[in-house]
């Protein structure tokens, strides 16, 4: 037998996955690259002035010394929405969440509980000062990159190897498309709207 480099860790075991499949070094280039993209993408949203909504926080209904408060949400910021990702002004990543647009309370009879669930959501909204009629974002959770490098996994961003993969779809644990195609697709079509969206 010659002097050949000893064979690496199965490609298929445990740690194919993992955030160190392809050494630690792999993982930090990954996380610098998508940080790049990330940037790079709210930059062309930016300057196509593309369309933002309202990333909120809900503030379930409650008592105060006895007297009912409805639920409201809470404006925290505006977003961009890349289907299953979230970006803000500073290049924050946002796992997407529940989304409604804002409507003033119907007095309707309702018979179904997830259709008077949505509307009061859609309440929920106005009620907290966002217009009618603005697409809301909410229970939206923060994707954190150093913790996407550290564990492999942060949402629907998922490192392989020297690459950072995005789920786009929750049902689908195997639905990956690189980050850079996701991004560039996605921004191309709500920086470029088709005819008539």
């Amino acid at each position: 037998m010659t002097d050949a480099a000893e064979p690496g860790p199965d490609a298929s075991g445990p740690d194919a996955a993992g955030p160190d499949a392809a050494g630690p070094d792999a993982a930090g280039t990954a996380i610098a690259r998508a940080r790049t993209l990330v940037a790079e993408a709210v930059a062309a949203l930016r300057d196509a002035d593309a369309r933002r909504e309202t990333l909120a926080e809900l503030a379930p209904e409650r008592r105060v010394l006895g007297i009912p408060r409805p639920a409201r949400m809470n404006p925290i910021g505006r977003v961009w929405r890349l289907g299953v990702l979230l970006l803000d002004e500073e290049s924050g990543v946002w796992d997407t969440g529940r989304v409604v647009r804002a409507e003033r309370p119907a007095r309707k009879s309702i018979t179904a509980e997830s259709v008077a669930e949505q509307r009061a959501l859609r309440a929920a909204a106005v009620k907290g000062g966002i217009a009618e009629g603005e697409t809301v974002a909410f229970d939206a959770t923060p994707i954190d990159l150093d913790g996407l490098g550290r564990d492999g996994a942060s949402g629907p961003l998922v490192v392989r190897g020297s690459e950072v993969l995005v789920r786009w779809s929750h049902a689908q644990p195997d639905a990956l498309t690189p980050l850079d195609a996701y991004l560039r697709d996605r921004v191309d079509l709500l920086a470029h709207p088709p005819q008539g969206a």
